[in-house]
């Protein structure tokens, strides 16, 4: 018997796609959108040295952009802020090393980061409230933490390094002089290595994948199907096999699809884009083997009774627009 409970689910993406644009870098000239992670092919294979190379100098030059540049920041000084934020050197590794993570992509890097500097400045005021404020810190960094790992499953923003930040938010002395004005510590941390990240990591590679999220916002398509019953499969392969081995019955013509720019879809031959959202494969047969993750491009049909956190969706869809 299944619990109530274990079939509860939030997506907040059900109300918040609906208001959110496609990405706009199609109308800019290619040489500009390229550098925004939107490619008309797709990137050819990179090995695996090349990219630690490329984390290497993104990593370095990251850290070394927001230090100098928080150095510099009259504000900063005057009010004492750190010249940058433990949580970063985490964050690097996710956006120069893994690039095609879904915890890597902007949504997360930069709202993740917000949210869990308010959660963590904001329990960090509420504990100062108490006398024993020493003797209760590091129960509000473990409050802060795990309320801000909760907000940002919620809002499909987890950044594991976003966990540190809240926190240090309310353990480190420093950070907890400072406030409010994290935010914008923070902010401009997160700005920074995000315009290295475009610069560095679209040399020889792409990113980000996505920037809100990998699902085609212009209609609003679910990539993720769930397959139907065993029964029901085995029934529709039976079907299906009998139309094909039938010599009378006419081949199937089936020509793949992709959606332009525009919504309009062309053969696959006569398209080559290869935007994030951007391609639109239809679900044609359901497959025979029911233990199976079928990935094709636009669609991931997986098992029914398979369950996958948003993360691992959300890793499946980026897979489908590699192909």
């Amino acid at each position: 018997m299944t619990l109530p409970h274990r079939t509860w689910t939030f997506d907040i993406d059900r109300f918040l796609n609906p208001f959110v644009p496609s990405p706009p870098w199609r109308f800019l000239p290619y040489p500009v959108a390229r550098w925004f992670g939107y490619r008309k092919a797709k990137p050819k294979d990179a090995g695996n040295l090349m990219p630690v190379f490329w984390a290497f100098i993104g990593v370095f030059a990251a850290i070394l952009t927001i230090q100098a540049v928080s150095k510099r920041v009259p504000s900063f000084q005057a009010r004492g802020a750190p010249i940058i934020v433990g949580s970063f050197g985490a964050a690097a590794v996710l956006e120069f090393y893994a690039i095609e993570s879904p915890l890597a992509q902007p949504r997360n890097a930069i709202i993740g980061q917000l949210i869990s500097a308010f959660v963590g400045v904001a329990i960090g005021k509420l504990f100062q409230l108490s006398d024993s404020f020493k003797d209760i810190q590091w129960v509000g960094g473990a409050l802060a933490c795990a309320c801000a790992t909760s907000l940002m499953a919620l809002t499909k923003t987890v950044h594991p390094p976003a966990g540190a930040t809240a926190l240090l938010a309310v353990v480190d002395d420093t950070l907890i002089h400072i406030g409010w004005f994290m935010l914008p510590v923070m902010l401009l941390g997160c700005a920074l290595m995000l315009g290295v990240a475009l610069l560095v990591n679209n040399l020889e590679r792409r990113f980000p994948i996505y920037w809100w999220t990998p699902e085609d916002l212009s209609k609003g398509r679910k990539s993720i199907l769930r397959r139907r019953h065993s029964a029901e499969l085995k029934k529709h392969d039976i079907d299906e096999e009998k139309t094909v081995d039938s010599p009378t019955a006419p081949a199937p013509a089936v020509t793949p699809k992709k959606s332009t720019i525009d919504g309009s879809e062309n053969d696959a031959e006569s398209s080559d884009r290869d935007q994030t959202g951007g391609m639109c494969v239809k679900f044609t047969h359901a497959h025979q083997h029911a233990g199976e993750v079928v990935i094709r491009k636009g669609e991931v049909v997986i098992p029914e009774h398979m369950f996958l956190t948003q993360e691992e969706q959300q890793f499946l869809e980026t897979l489908t627009y590699r192909l």
